[in-house]
């Protein structure tokens, strides 16, 4: 068989690295435009905000790793997944599983382009330094895109999520790394210029109707860069029980958010702080490829490596769930249970082989057909925010408490769910209609 279980040995700081890889990503490289639009007021109070919600989204997800079972007293909840449809039944997991797949493909499609932004702008660096400042040092992305699927690929064989413990400390460390030199060259560019650019209002525009959409997407940028909530409970599962799975999970997003946080605020900050009205989609695109060219290279370099292990913390549960589902409906079949011996320590077989190359594929071919940042971030951000972060957590969280239906606490949650749903609608809007203005203006 193909689906072995592993023992589990993560600890607070292989859990704390899982969730550093999956929040700091590419959406940490937009919070400088975000706040560009939203102003000094009203974007640190709504990252703060985003942050909170995050935060009460994984403390309600604590308590649905494990749900009472009749025969065994307790069955652990090893996935997002799992938890909707043994907590809330059969039809809120039809309806969880497209959303939580959606997420985890619009997810890789954003690091895809991230990473073929960041390896272009290595090359245009380079260029800048060897043929001067006025050259032209135009090149595509696609090239970009497909090198990064192919990485993919091979590195998609990895069998699950409990064996990319490695791989998420890299990419932690390496978001530390692009981050910290994104906020040292904005606070450099700060004492450079002699001033604190930016405004209360944050950049104005013609209309109040375009300001209304940037908001919106800024909005949607800023919901992309937190949430860690659709793979919780994978990172859960990877704990030992002693101490207990929800303190060690607790104490761990407490930590996350916090560090995060304050890597946002810095990076976020100092951007717009340094680049004013004219704060870049991309932070690290704004620093006009000059000196010092080398830390610019090494900073997207970073960013690179980090998105290889982020694309596979997210990516793991999704292959997970589809080898899943084959395998308990072929349970026979040779292609999918046959396990290729000349590469053991993988495990590799036939499907794994075809559907992992095939995912990559598909999250590689939409990133090449939609190359929008700024966009595509909002989007990924907006569209299902709402459903994974705060409404199934807040109905198992009901349903695992036996909380009454008009009850004070039931209430509360009921008016943050409405409230929530009212935000990333609104993002959700502003995004698509920038998404669509970017691909045929």
């Amino acid at each position: 068989m193909c689906f072995q279980p592993t023992e589990r040995s993560g600890t607070i700081w292989t859990a704390l690295a899982h969730i550093i890889t999956a929040v700091i990503g590419s959406g940490v490289l937009s919070l400088a435009w975000s706040i560009s639009q939203l102003g000094w007021i009203a974007g640190p109070l709504i990252m703060l905000a985003f942050a909170s919600v995050t935060l009460t989204s994984a403390f309600l997800l604590c308590n649905c790793y494990k749900s009472p079972d009749l025969n065994n007293g307790m069955h652990i909840n090893g996935s997002y997944l799992d938890a909707v449809q043994r907590i809330l039944g059969k039809k809120s997991a039809w309806i969880c599983g497209i959303i939580v797949r959606i997420n985890f493909i619009k997810l890789g499609i954003v690091y895809t382009i991230t990473a073929s932004i960041s390896m272009r702008a290595i090359q245009r660096s380079n260029c800048f330094h060897s043929k001067g400042h006025k050259a032209a040092c135009r090149y595509g992305e696609t090239h970009y895109m497909l090198i990064f699927g192919i990485v993919q690929v091979i590195v998609s064989q990895i069998p699950d999520f409990r064996n990319t413990e490695w791989l998420s400390v890299i990419a932690a460390i390496m978001s530390f790394t692009y981050s910290g030199i994104g906020s040292a060259l904005g606070m450099a560019k700060v004492i450079e210029n002699g001033e604190i650019k930016g405004s209360i209002g944050g950049v104005p525009t013609s209309t109040a109707a375009k300001k209304v959409w940037s908001i919106s997407q800024a909005l949607g940028d800023i919901a992309f860069a937190f949430p860690f909530s659709v793979i919780f409970l994978e990172i859960m599962d990877t704990l030992k029980s002693n101490p207990p799975e929800k303190v060690t999970m607790k104490k761990a997003s407490v930590m996350a958010v916090c560090v995060t946080t304050f890597f946002y605020f810095c990076c976020g900050g100092f951007g717009y702080a340094a680049f004013g009205n004219s704060t870049p989609g991309n932070l690290l695109t704004g620093f006009g490829f000059y000196e010092p060219y080398w830390l610019i290279d090494f900073a997207n370099a970073c960013v690179v490596l980090h998105l290889v292990g982020g694309y596979q913390v997210f990516s793991q549960p999704l292959y997970a769930s589809i080898e899943k589902s084959f395998a308990n409906k072929f349970p026979n079949n040779r292609f999918v249970h046959y396990n290729l011996k000349q590469v053991p320590v993988l495990r590799l077989n036939p499907m794994r082989l075809c559907l992992r190359t095939a995912c990559v594929g598909f999250t590689t071919g939409f990133a090449i057909l939609f190359p929008y940042f700024n966009q595509v971030v909002g989007v990924a951000g907006a569209i299902n925010f709402w459903p994974v972060v705060v409404y199934f957590p807040v109905e198992m969280y009901l349903v695992q408490k036996n909380i009454r239906p008009w009850s004070r606490e039931s209430i509360i949650l009921r008016i943050y769910c409405f409230v929530t749903l009212l935000v990333i609608l609104f993002a959700f809007v502003g995004s698509i209609k920038g998404l669509i203005s970017a691909r045929f203006s």
